[in-house]
This record gives C-alpha cells, structure tokens and sequence, in this order.
C-alpha cells in the first residue's frame, strides 16, 4: 500500500474566527499553521487566500504573499483551491494559477452548497483545465457528486487533463452527496483505473471517513475549512491537531505517512 498523504485545509473560504477562534486569516498565520501541520505529517495543504477584513479572496497577490510565507518556512506542497466563494466569477478564481504551484483544485462539476449553488459549467471546467495544462498545474479534481467523476473523465478524452488522475472526494456537503461510509464506497468505485484519491469528509464525517481511506489506500485530507471540531462540542487547538491525529491512527494501523518528496513522487508531480 502506498504511503498516506495527508493534506491540510487551513482555512476555507466560509468558516469565521466567531466559528472558530484559531482560524489562521492572514500570508503569515497561514504559512505558520502549514509550517505546523508539515511538522505534524502533512504533505500538501489546501489553501483558500482571505483578504485584509478576513473574507474570502481569489487576488493573486494575496495568494502570492501566502504561498511566499509557506515556502520560507518548509517544503510543504502547497495547492491553491480554484473554488473560491460561491460568488467569485471564473476569472477570479482562476488567478491562483498564474503562479505556477504543483497542484491546485479543479471542480468538476455544479452542485447546492448549503443555502448557495457551486457553479462550474462545461465551459468553466474546460477553461481551467486548459490553462492547468498550458502552465504544467497538475489538477486535484474535486468531486461532490458522482456525475463529477464522469464530468473528469470527459476532460481527459478532450486532451485537456491527462491521466492518471488525482481526486479529491468532498463528500457530506449540504446539498451534495452525503458523507456516509456507503457513499465513500460507491464512489471509490467509480474512478478511473491508475487514479489516486483523497477524502474530505465535511463535520462529523471527517473521522470515520478518513480512517477507511486510510485502510482502502486512499489519502486524506482534514481541517478547519472540513470540520472545526476535535470532538463533539470540542473546538480544535489547531489544525496541526487534526492532522496529528490522523499520523497516530494511521501508525496504529502499520500504514506509514508520506513526506511532500514522497507525496509528489504518488502524484507524480514534477
């Protein structure tokens, strides 16, 4: 079984400091807690960029002066989310790209998301995959539902993303599809042969789905942008915390956690 990558989603784009008073908002609280959680066995962390009143923003610079404050602190692979906020426009979202990290979020599909819509047209997906592949951006495809899986599947028959594709199982969304076991199982099923794959389970899901990735051969991802939490009614510490717990299952387990050079080497990063 290959080793487990681990990723940490520091931020989001929808929790607050009132939700979760150890959110890290700013270039350096951002690049301190990916310092932590490369510390505790993280190898990527997923990165949403906030602007100077702590809301989500898809500006270029500050993601620079994020992946800039990263860099300086570890080898950490950092993959900037293309997702954004319901409400950025296309061009928006995309600009993390232009910098040229090893990875970012492709969404492959429109789905609800709580009270809002996720939108992501043909049109979009196509859009952003092309301009992965023009700037050798390897692609995490997010999936929330399973028409998704499909959806990536079409984008490399187009030329536009090329195998062995990486996915990102965002699974027990409001709206999208829930964050049970059964579903985890049938989606896995679905995948294209050769594909790696991580799961995001949302809330109380985050735990019981990251430990069956773990013992599927899946990969992980955990969070304040998937779950504030610990334990019930508990407040994370950090997000450091989080991960640490998933390096202690995992060891518990006898499946040992992949460093960012070996992380890169499973997705075959350059």
């Amino acid at each position: 079984m290959e080793k487990l990558i681990i990723t940490a989603a520091l931020t989001g784009a929808e929790v607050t400091r009132e939700q979760q008073p150890n959110l890290p908002l700013t270039a350096e609280e951002i690049g301190v807690a990916a310092y932590e959680c490369y510390k505790a066995g993280a190898s990527i962390v997923h990165v949403h960029a906030r602007d100077a009143k702590g809301d989500p923003t898809q500006d270029i610079e500050a993601y620079r002066a994020i992946k800039e404050s990263i860099e300086s602190k570890c080898n950490i692979i950092f993959q900037p989310s293309t997702g954004g906020a319901v409400w950025h426009t296309p061009e928006e979202r995309l600009q993390p790209v232009e910098l040229k990290p090893e990875m970012a979020t492709l969404s492959a599909g429109t789905c609800n998301f709580g009270p809002d819509v996720f939108m992501n047209t043909e049109e979009y997906m196509e859009k952003f995959a092309k301009r992965m592949l023009e700037l050798g951006v390897k692609p995490e495809i997010e999936v929330f539902e399973r028409g998704m899986i499909e959806n990536a599947k079409r984008l490399v028959k187009k030329g536009l993303v090329k195998a062995p594709l990486h996915f990102d199982l965002v699974l027990g969304v409001p709206g999208a599809c829930p964050g049970t076991p059964e579903d985890l199982m049938f989606m896995v099923a679905q995948l294209p042969a050769g594909s790696t794959w991580t799961v995001a389970g949302i809330g109380r899901s985050e735990l019981p789905l990251a430990v069956m990735a773990i013992v599927l051969g899946g990969h992980v991802r955990v969070g304040f942008e998937d779950n504030v939490y610990y334990g019930k009614g508990e407040l994370a510490t950090s997000n450091a915390q989080l991960v640490e717990r998933i390096v202690r299952i995992a060891k518990e387990i006898g499946r040992e956690v992949a460093t960012p050079d070996e992380a890169r080497v499973i997705l075959g990063l350059k």
